[in-house]
C-alpha cells in the first residue's frame, strides 16, 4: 500500500518512505484527482449540450466601481487562515509529516503569522484595486456559457460533497461522535461515499438553480461525471487502504477466476489506517497487513464505476428525453452499491426485519428513484407527444 507519495516514491525510485513528502497523502491525492476528472467530463458535456442547443447562454450580473468590501473580507480570511496555519507548520514540521489532518483540520496555529498575512493579503488587495475605486457601482448583464461556470460548480460540489461525506460518516458510528464530537468533527478521516453524492448534489442543485441553468439538463450532464469521479476516488481508497475495504475472504480463489491472487483476497500491507498485524522486519512508519485477507471491494468499486461510465458514455447521445440518463445512473449505481455492500466492512443497522449498513440503505433508496424517475419521464414525454 501507498500512504502518501513517499511510500509511492520508495515503489518507484528506491527512496527511503516517511519525509518530507508523506505530506501529500494518497488519499486526498485521489480526491483532488476525482473532482478533477469530473469537472473535465462535466465540461465535455456542457460544450455538447451547448453546441446542440439544449443549453443556452445565462444572464449574470457583473458589478464594477465601488470599493469591494466582499473581497476585502475573503482576502482577509484566506490570508489569515494560510499564516495561521503556514507558520504553526514550519515551527512543526515534525508533527505536520506524521500527521497533516490533525494539524490542517484542528485549531491548532499561530496567531501572529495569522494576522501579519492577513494584512498583507487586505494591502495587496488595496494596492491592486485602489485605481479602480470609485463612489458608485455600475451594474451590468452579460452572457456567459454554463461552461465558464465550470470551476464555480465544481468548487461548490467539492465544498457540498466534502461536507456531506463527512455528515454521513458521522452518523455511521453515532457512538464514537457522542463520545467526541469535537474530535470526530474536526477529524480528517472518515467520509461517506452516498453522503459526498447527496451533499454535492444539494449544493450544485442550489448553485445552478440561481444561475439559472435548467436542473433537467444538468442533472444529464453530470451523470458520466459523478460516477467517473467514483471510480478514481475508489482508487485512492484501494492504494492507501483507508479501511474501505471487504470482509475476511479465506475462500480459496476459484479456478474460473484468472486475474492475480489480490484481486480475490488482499492483506492491504503497509495500509495508512494500521490496522491488523506487525508486517516482520518493517521498520516504517505504516507495518501493519490484514490477516486473514479480505475482499479489496475499492478494486472491483473502481472497476464497475468505469463499467458504468462507458455505458453512460454509449447511452448519453442514445437517450433523447432529459433526465433520462441521470435516473439511468441511479439505477446503475444504487445496484452495483448495493451487492458491494454485501462483502463490505461497515456498521450495520438493525431495520427489524434485516440488518443493513447505512449505504445498502441509501442504495435502495438511489435504485427505486432511479426507476420511478425513469417511468414518470417516459409518462410525461409520452402524453406530451400524443398531445402534439
Amino acid at each position: 500500500m501507498y500512504p502518501d507519495l513517499s511510500y509511492i516514491l520508495q515503489a518507484i525510485i528506491g527512496t527511503n518512505p516517511d519525509n518530507g513528502f508523506s505530506v501529500i497523502k494518497t488519499f486526498g491525492l485521489f480526491l483532488a484527482l476525482s473532482f478533477l476528472v469530473s469537472a473535465y467530463f462535466l465540461s465535455i458535456e456542457l460544450k455538447r449540450k451547448e453546441k446542440e442547443g439544449v443549453l443556452s447562454k445565462i444572464n449574470i450580473e457583473e458589478t464594477t466601481g465601488g470599493i469591494p468590501y466582499p473581497e476585502f473580507i475573503m482576502n482577509a480570511i484566506i490570508g489569515f487562515i494560510l499564516g495561521f496555519k503556514f507558520l504553526y507548520i514550519l515551527q512543526n514540521v515534525n508533527e505536520f509529516t506524521k500527521n497533516a489532518e490533525s494539524v490542517l483540520l484542528s485549531s491548532k496555529g499561530n496567531m501572529v503569522g495569522g494576522i501579519v498575512a492577513m494584512l498583507a493579503f487586505v494591502g495587496y488587495t488595496y494596492f491592486k484595486k485602489k485605481d479602480s475605486f470609485t463612489t458608485e457601482k455600475t451594474t451590468r448583464k452579460i452572457l456567459v456559457s454554463p461552461n465558464d461556470k465550470l470551476g464555480d460548480i465544481t468548487m461548490m460540489a467539492a465544498i457540498s460533497g466534502i461536507a456531506g461525506a463527512k455528515f454521513f460518516a458521522l452518523f455511521e458510528d453515532p457512538a464514537a461522535l457522542f463520545q467526541d464530537p469535537i474530535g470526530q468533527l474536526l477529524s480528517g478521516s472518515g467520509l461517506a461515499i452516498y453522503g459526498g453524492l447527496i451533499g454535492g448534489f444539494i449544493g450544485v442543485y442550489w448553485y445552478i438553480r440561481k444561475l439559472g441553468i435548467p436542473v433537467i439538463h444538468m442533472m444529464d450532464s453530470v451523470a458520466i461525471s459523478l460516477i467517473m469521479g467514483y471510480a478514481v476516488g475508489r482508487i485512492g481508497c484501494q492504494l492507501s487502504g483507508d479501511g474501505d475495504w471487504g470482509i475476511v475472504n479465506t475462500l480459496a480463489k476459484p479456478n474460473w477466476f484468472i486475474f492475480p491472487d489480490w484481486m480475490w483476497s488482499y492483506s492491504y500491507p503497509h495500509n495508512v489506517v494500521n490496522d491488523g498485524v506487525a508486517i516482520d522486519g518493517c521498520t516504517w512508519k505504516y507495518c501493519k497487513q490484514l490477516s486473514p485477507s479480505v475482499f479489496p471491494t475499492p478494486f472491483y468499486e473502481t472497476i464497475f464505476g468505469f463499467i458504468i461510465a462507458g455505458i453512460l458514455w454509449i447511452l448519453r447521445k442514445r437517450l433523447t428525453i432529459p433526465g433520462m440518463l441521470f435516473f439511468v445512473y441511479m439505477i446503475l449505481n444504487g445496484f452495483e452499491r448495493f451487492w458491494i455492500e454485501k462483502i463490505r466492512v461497515n456498521p450495520k443497522f438493525d431495520l427489524g426485519f434485516v440488518k443493513w449498513s447505512q449505504a445498502e440503505i441509501i442504495a435502495v433508496l438511489v435504485f427505486f428513484s432511479g426507476i420511478a424517475g425513469i417511468i414518470i419521464l417516459y409518462n410525461k414525454n409520452k402524453k406530451e407527444t400524443s398531445i402534439s
